[in-house]
C-alpha cells in the first residue's frame, strides 16, 4: 500500500492537521479561538458551515436544557456509581453516555423521525399518531414524563422556536407537527401529556435541519456535562463502592 493509499484511507473533511497547523473545516484554529461559542464550534463541526447568530442561540439553547436531570436519571446514577469504584472520571463519564441508549437517552433521536414523518409526507398528526400506536408503541418519544406534570424546559424552547420563526431563521412546520402531535395525545384526556424536554430539543434539532441521528448524539454531548459534573461531586464526597441503594436496604429476594 503507498503513503497516498494510506492517507486517502483516513480521508477526512473534518480537520486538517500538519506541523504548525491545525484547520477545522477550512478554518485555522486560531481565528476559532475566542471568536466562537461552544454551540456554533459543534454547528461547525457537523455541519462544514458556520451558524448565523440564531442558529447558534437555538441550538446551544437546546443543549443547556438537557445537561441534567438528578441522580435518578440511569446515566447519572451509573456515573456516581462508577466514580466510587477506584476509576478514573473518564471512566465514569464512559460508563454513563453507554447507558444512553433507545429507552433513555433515545427520545430525542426518536421524536425527530416521528415529527419528520409528518412533516415529510404531509400525513395529519393524528394518523401518523395512530400508526405509531397499532405498532405497540405505547408512549410516544418526545410526550409525557414521569416525574413532570408539565416538563419545566418546554415553555422557554418553544418560546425561542417561536421567535425564530417570526425572526424567518426556522421554517416552523415540525414545531407545528409537534404541537398536533400534542394535541391529538391530549383529546378526552383530563391528565395532559405535555411535550417533554425530548420533545422540545427534537423540535429545535429537527428545525436547525439535523437528521435524527445527530439529535442523540447531540444530547449525548449536552447530557455529558451534567456526568462530568455528579461524578466529579461525588469524587470529591469520599465514598467508596457506592451501591444503587444504601447498605441497611436489602433488595426484596424473589428466589
Amino acid at each position: 500500500m503507498t503513503d497516498t493509499e494510506v492517507a486517502d484511507w483516513w480521508g477526512t473533511a473534518v480537520s486538517r492537521i500538519e506541523p504548525d497547523r491545525i484547520e477545522l473545516r477550512g478554518i485555522p484554529v486560531q481565528d476559532l479561538i475566542g471568536t466562537t461559542g461552544f454551540g456554533a464550534m459543534i454547528w461547525l463541526m457537523l455541519r462544514g458551515s458556520r451558524p448565523s447568530a440564531e442558529q447558534a442561540r437555538l441550538l446551544e439553547a437546546a443543549l443547556v436544557a438537557g445537561v441534567d436531570h438528578g441522580p435518578h436519571a440511569p446515566s447519572i446514577a451509573v456515573a456516581r456509581i462508577a466514580a466510587t469504584c477506584g476509576v478514573g472520571i473518564n471512566n465514569a463519564m464512559a460508563s454513563a453516555i453507554n447507558t444512553l441508549g433507545d429507552s433513555h437517552g433515545g427520545a430525542g433521536q426518536q421524536c425527530v423521525e416521528l415529527l419528520r414523518e409528518i412533516v415529510d409526507s404531509g400525513t395529519p398528526a393524528a394518523e401518523v399518531v395512530a400508526a405509531w400506536q397499532a405498532r405497540g408503541i405505547r408512549y410516544l418519544p418526545g410526550f409525557g414524563h414521569r416525574f413532570h406534570t408539565r416538563d419545566p424546559r418546554r415553555d422557554p424552547l418553544l418560546a425561542l422556536v417561536d421567535r425564530a420563526v417570526t425572526a424567518g431563521t426556522v421554517s416552523g412546520e415540525f414545531v407545528a407537527a409537534a404541537r398536533a402531535v400534542e394535541a391529538v395525545l391530549n383529546r378526552g384526556r383530563h391528565r395532559p401529556v405535555p411535550m417533554n424536554i425530548d420533545g422540545a430539543t427534537a423540535v429545535i434539532y429537527a428545525e436547525l435541519g439535523f437528521p435524527p441521528e445527530l439529535a442523540r448524539g447531540l444530547f449525548v454531548l449536552s447530557r455529558s456535562v451534567g456526568v462530568l459534573a455528579h461524578a466529579w461531586e461525588e469524587i470529591g464526597q469520599g465514598r467508596r463502592n457506592k451501591g444503587p441503594i444504601p447498605p441497611a436496604v436489602r433488595p426484596t429476594y424473589l428466589g
